[in-house]
């Protein structure tokens, strides 16, 4: 999911119960898991997509903070680990017969995490088993990245199910200020222009730079909308954090 401001964000929270998230890929091309076996889906016990994630170990998912934390929850708002599965190997999340779901064992959610707009917006997941996957390693930011995510692919449409994958330009930290009034230099990064990026149900899903994640979906104003960037977590900025 993928928090995309006030309207928005408001309209996640019903979809996923939680944390304002962002959608599925707008503007992409089917991807295959065989290309990218890394990538994951982060759903409920009973199927529901939340999230995406990336599989840095074989134990270890990187997401959003929001996709793990409840909206409107007095106290504890974390999800429990109980409440999550993580779907693996599989390139249409309603094929239950390809891949594996894996429960998860624990959560660890970013401490100074609070709302997504700002920021800390990271959370890993560790698994109660390995997962027969190749992980992906941590990297920098380049000129352009690739997201991918089983997401809406419009503002208004349902969930694809089916992974998906686009190019978008990553931005200068000036332009992402301009543009974006939450944004914040080194904890986050902004990619596109309008008319490719991701949409609600691609939250905490991967942006890939040469082939290295370089960070996760975090939020923005509404999917694709003209001259509207997606913000991501910047995750070089929280490698000793995550330890990876």
């Amino acid at each position: 999911m993928r928090g995309k401001r006030v309207a928005v964000l408001m309209a996640v929270i019903a979809l996923v119960s939680g944390g304002p998230t962002a959608d599925a890929i707008v503007g992409g091309t089917p991807a295959r898991i065989s290309d990218t076996p890394w990538v994951v889906a982060v759903t409920t016990t009973d199927g529901q997509l939340i999230c995406g994630g990336a599989l840095v170990a074989p134990d270890k998912v990187v997401t959003a903070a929001h996709c793990v934390t409840l909206k409107g929850v007095v106290g504890r708002n974390q999800r429990a680990p109980e409440q999550l599965r993580v779907v693996a190997g599989r390139t249409d999340l309603r094929l239950q017969a390809e891949g594996v779901e894996a429960a998860v064992a624990s959560v660890w959610r970013h401490p100074e995490y609070r709302e997504v707009v700002q920021g800390d917006d990271v959370a890993v997941l560790t698994l109660g088993r390995a997962l027969p996957y190749r992980t992906i390693s941590l990297g920098e930011a380049g000129d352009e990245g690739v997201v991918l995510g089983y997401g809406r692919t419009a503002e208004n449409a349902p969930p694809a199910m089916t992974l998906r994958k686009v190019t978008v330009p990553i931005l200068s930290d000036q332009e992402c200020e301009q543009k974006e009034p939450a944004f914040r230099p080194g904890p986050m990064l902004c990619a596109g222009r309008g008319g490719r990026d991701a949409c609600t149900g691609d939250s905490g899903g991967p942006l890939v730079v040469r082939g290295r994640l370089a960070g996760v979906v975090s939020f923005g104003r509404g999917c694709a909308r003209p001259d509207e960037p997606g913000v991501y977590t910047r995750l070089a900025h929280y490698r000793s954090a995550l330890g990876f």
